[in-house]
């Protein structure tokens, strides 16, 4: 993004007026000529997804493999019923641009590997990780970090979840944070833990877009919804991590 000017239209001053007055013309401007990848059309990408259309957020890319199943349907709140068996990103571009047609949606059908993920988050401002495993988080952790492109990393157990927000170069990194991948089952998802941290993700994204505020770096943010509260671990960034230290590229 740059410093260039692209005042926006009667249309669009209608639709943003409430947020406006709160994020500026500019602000406003910034978000509609910016760029986020959200990987993963599931219980966190949903929320992400529509908050960040809602916004206007000018160009979302959705990364997803997966068709809609019945079993996605409690917690996965932008597929409905009648898209059963129908890909995911294809399922959620309808619903962004029902939402907001003024955007532009990029569904992308994609298993996310390590030959593919340096065109996911080419040309990219943002990137949110929204994805349900580790060895694809640590992905595109390293991509995001190789190519100095800002990641927001979430995930989700139960009543329970993390955030993370990740600045190349200058905050810790999801490695940095989880050294190894946990051992991992398919966790049970309460939809309104997802929609928590996904909320919390698409936030941060805004705030990281505009520079507004901290950032929630160094330290995971840690939900725990049966008492209600919030912890933070904090992170500190490994010199010899193997996706943003010298064990690596970033």
């Amino acid at each position: 993004m740059t410093g260039e000017r692209w005042p926006l239209t009667p249309r669009e001053r209608e639709r943003y007026e409430r947020q406006i007055p709160l994020l500026g013309e500019e602000g406003q401007e910034r978000l509609l000529h910016s760029s986020v990848c959200i990987a993963g059309a599931g219980g966190l990408g949903s929320p992400v997804a529509f908050y960040l259309a809602a916004a206007g957020i000018g160009r979302i890319r959705i990364i997803d493999s997966d068709r809609v199943s019945r079993s996605n349907l409690n917690r996965q709140i932008i597929h409905a019923e009648a898209d059963i068996g129908r890909s995911k990103v294809d399922s959620a571009a309808r619903r962004l641009e029902a939402l907001n047609p003024d955007i532009e949606v990029d569904p992308r059908p994609l298993h996310l590997t390590e030959e593919n993920v340096v065109n996911v988050v080419r040309g990219m401002n943002l990137v949110v990780d929204a994805l349900d495993n580790y060895p694809a988080r640590y992905i595109l952790n390293r991509a995001a970090c190789m190519h100095t492109v800002p990641l927001v990393h979430a995930a989700v157990n139960g009543y329970c979840g993390q955030v993370m927000a990740i600045i190349p170069r200058k905050t810790a990194c999801l490695q940095c944070a989880i050294p190894h991948p946990p051992e991992e089952t398919p966790p049970p998802v309460l939809g309104t833990t997802a929609g928590i941290l996904g909320c919390i993700q698409a936030n941060e994204a805004i705030r990281i877009l505009l520079g507004e505020g901290t950032v929630m770096g160094d330290a995971l943010h840690v939900w725990d919804g049966r008492a209600g509260t919030w912890d933070m671990i904090p992170v500190k960034r490994d010199p010899a991590c193997r996706a943003c230290g010298a064990g690596g590229k970033g």
